[in-house]
């Protein structure tokens, strides 16, 4: 009898480490205009929490690996959903702030927000040029150094 207890235990224990695998995801979380954002909630399932940003917006965290997708919330920020592959395990997300767009149609105030987003896409593209221009005359500069 006590054997068959002890083999029910320890097939059990094993079966719940089986199906419960996590996975970790590090990443940051930075605003519009690149500044960073503190105590970012980063959720589950809508509702279940399973961690925040530091003051620096860097998170680590685990989730079970059946869960695809993630949201990220704070007041006055839109809410952004992220849906993640099985190889995902870092992130880096730029959050656009909540803007009110009262007493106009809802056509208009998408629209208007579209506008703003694809701006915002232009603006992106724009800097990494800038910063990739630099890191090329960076390397040569570096590369420069070494043959004098």
């Amino acid at each position: 009898m006590e054997i068959l207890v002890i083999f029910l235990v320890a097939f059990s224990l094993s079966f719940n480490i089986v199906y419960s695998q996590n996975k970790t995801i590090i990443g940051r979380v930075i605003s519009e205009d690149f500044e960073t954002l503190p105590m970012i909630s980063i959720m589950i399932n809508d509702t279940v929490e399973v961690g925040k940003t530091d003051l620096d917006g860097f998170f680590y965290i685990e989730i079970p690996i059946s869960k695809k997708n993630l949201f990220f919330d704070y007041p006055g920020l839109e809410l952004a959903t992220i849906c993640i592959n099985d190889k995902c395990d870092n992130i880096e997300l730029v959050m656009m702030y909540l803007i009110n767009y009262d007493f106009m149609s809802l056509k208009r105030a998408e629209r208007k927000r579209k506008k703003r987003y694809k701006n915002f896409l232009r603006y992106i593209k724009k800097l990494l040029r800038k910063v990739f221009l630099k890191l090329n005359i960076l390397v040569i500069i570096v590369n420069l150094n070494l043959f004098i």
